[in-house]
């Protein structure tokens, strides 16, 4: 029997079997990608299939970035590709070791540290110009931690870029979309908890970790209660077959400002 307080440390070990998985589930920078961060040629994406806007990144050389619940070899070696001094942050010490193989292959300045996103007591204030996160809220059983925290460990002037999915997603009923049944069932918030023990444990299998489907007040809201100025927004899909993405955006990308 799950329950809130055993989330993370389900989490925890579902992302690990996903690290050990390797590029099967997650596909780990190339070094072409990375030769090309190296020559000034950066593209991170934080939602599926877009990349941030290139405005959104000038400057990165010689910055202080925390790459946010972002282990996995992807967002964190390109940014120190680019000329940044990164610290990737994460939950599962096994996305951490993709990232330290990463650095230790191409010679790059990246630090790791494991932990729970909630809480960055690891990190003094205003130690970072930038924060980027891809989409991890949605494993998180609460939200406005992680405002509170960004906003403390930033620096004044500091941007936070995250990633995060659109609450409507969380609304149908998984089975019947996966059959292209759109099917309105579940409340926002939304939380993996609710399911009846044996369709969660379906949802679930061995490889997928609990997920909390946070309502746009606690997402957008949130960030404006921690202090933050949202400069920037789009919206991005999951492309491919993905039967919702067809209708409407499912993903959404904030720019976000400590003043």
């Amino acid at each position: 029997m799950f329950s809130k307080q055993t989330a993370v440390s389900f989490n925890r070990q579902a992302w690990d079997r996903m690290a050990e998985a390797g590029d099967r589930l997650y596909l780990a920078v190339t070094p072409k990608e990375i030769a090309a961060a190296r020559q000034g040629k950066l593209k991170i994406r934080l939602t599926p299939t877009k990349t941030l806007p290139e405005s959104w990144l000038s400057d990165i050389a010689g910055r202080q970035i925390l790459c946010l619940a972002g282990g996995g070899a992807r967002q964190g070696p390109l940014l120190a590709a680019a000329g940044a001094s990164v610290t990737v942050f994460d939950l599962s010490q096994q996305q951490l070791q993709r990232d330290r193989d990463i650095a230790n292959r191409e010679k790059l300045d990246l630090k790791t540290v494991a932990g729970d996103m909630r809480d960055l007591s690891h990190f003094g204030d205003r130690q970072f110009d930038l924060i980027i996160s891809p989409c991890a809220t949605c494993f998180c059983p609460e939200t406005q931690p992680i405002w509170d925290e960004c906003f403390r460990v930033l620096r004044t002037g500091g941007i936070l870029m995250i990633g995060m999915i659109n609450p409507i997603h969380y609304l149908m009923d998984a089975a019947k979309l996966d059959k292209g049944q759109f099917e309105i069932r579940h409340p926002i918030p939304y939380s993996d908890f609710d399911l009846p023990d044996e369709e969660r444990n379906q949802l679930i299998g061995s490889e997928r970790p609990i997920e909390f489907g946070h309502s746009l007040e606690q997402l957008i809201a949130g960030q404006l209660e921690a202090g933050f100025k949202i400069t920037g927004f789009f919206e991005d899909a999951w492309g491919g077959n993905d039967p919702l993405s067809k209708k409407i955006n499912t993903f959404l990308c904030t720019r976000s400002q400590k003043p």
